[in-house]
């Protein structure tokens, strides 16, 4: 190794490739690396998930990722300033140390920024520039802050699923909703580019009560067993959603900035109502930790009922669907209603996920000089 104990320091705000290959060159020639994930408090990212993104990113263990609040300001000309974030970086590779790990005396400082120079002369050791130009990953965190469709590619999945923007088309049974979600992930991917990627996540409450009654007919040996002789405990209920939720961020960390999703915990919580006839706290609160963005409700309205014998029946999905929409409304969840055939519904759901996109992502400004 080159160097004993190399040192990067940054906001990762948010990580991206230009950050891991800066990481990644300081592992290559250095016995340690200290990373030193330095956030305000005024940043909209926490500073745990940044935090948690770089350890996945970098599971070598020699390289140990530090997460610290730096709320000084940004001054490179003030050599106060300067000290008082040289402090909270030193608190960092000190706190290690007061949990009993030897830590060597920093000897290099890995940058690909301006001042790097004078950081690394702060700590009594070589700089070590790495792609100043940035002409190996032409990207930023205030590029990406600007325009995360535009340096989609350059970000790691983690940060990906942060991102994505979530769809969910819902509605009762036999209103078209996976009929539409599939022909809304389609429209996206047929634009190409990073586009490419868009997916959609089906419904696993479907393949759940498949497999519930399969397991019900074996334990019965009563293969004519059917869905009303089905006994439902809340905790499936909560085992759909979370699994659902689960499918939906493996998605997402792989797929475009829009993920399509067919159904989600709020409509898994009204179907517990439907069963149960009793709130379902468990579900929401895996619908208060998921992200999602639109809901696109299927109407019945012009649709015929179609009975493919796992269905509740035309009367049920009437009520169901005036309850979806209640509830919407409600809890003011950002929605539409489509209606008519499915062309007029495609076009309405595409014009609806387009303005979500337009409408971008809020990033708050972080600490500026």
């Amino acid at each position: 190794m080159t160097h004993d104990h190399g040192l990067v320091i940054g906001k990762f705000y948010p990580p991206h490739a230009g950050h891991h290959h800066l990481i990644d060159t300081a592992a290559a020639v250095c016995a340690r690396v200290t990373v030193v994930v330095a956030a305000s408090t005024v940043e909209s990212v926490p500073l745990a998930l940044r935090t948690a993104w770089l350890r996945e990113a970098h599971p070598q263990p020699h390289v140990e990722i530090v997460p610290v609040v730096d709320d000084a300001e940004i001054d490179y000309d003030s050599d106060e300033i300067w000290s008082a974030h040289v402090a909270a970086f030193r608190a960092g590779l000190a706190l290690r140390s007061g949990l009993g790990v030897t830590v060597p005396p920093v000897d290099a400082v890995f940058s690909s920024e301006p001042y790097g120079a004078e950081l690394a002369a702060r700590f009594s050791a070589v700089h070590v520039p790495v792609d100043p130009p940035r002409e190996r990953f032409p990207v930023s965190g205030t590029a990406v802050r600007a325009d995360p469709v535009a340096a989609w590619e350059w970000l790691s999945p983690p940060v990906r699923a942060y991102l994505a923007r979530r769809v969910v088309v819902t509605g009762a049974e036999s209103t078209g909703t996976t009929t539409l979600a599939r022909a809304l992930a389609a429209h996206y991917a047929q634009r190409g580019g990073v586009w490419a990627a868009t997916r959609w996540v089906p419904e696993y409450g479907r393949t759940f009560t498949e497999e519930k009654l399969a397991a019900a007919r074996r334990a019965a040996s009563d293969p004519s067993l059917w869905l009303d002789g089905l006994a439902w405990e809340s905790a499936e209920f909560t085992a759909i959603a979370e699994r659902h939720a689960a499918l939906e961020d493996a998605a997402a960390r792989t797929g475009s900035p829009l993920l399509v999703c067919d159904t989600d915990a709020f409509a898994t919580a009204l179907w517990h109502e439907r069963y149960l006839g009793a709130p379902a706290p468990d579900v929401e609160a895996v619908h208060a930790r998921v992200p999602h963005h639109l809901w696109i409700l299927t109407s019945p309205d012009g649709v015929p009922f179609e009975q493919d014998g796992w269905r509740d029946g035309a009367s049920i999905r009437a009520w169901m669907s005036g309850r979806f929409q209640e509830e919407l409304a409600k809890r003011d969840l950002p929605h539409i209603v489509v209606t008519g055939p499915h062309e007029e519904r495609l076009a309405a759901a595409v014009e609806a996920a387009d303005a979500l996109l337009a409408r971008g992502w809020s990033f708050s400004a972080p600490l500026a000089p």
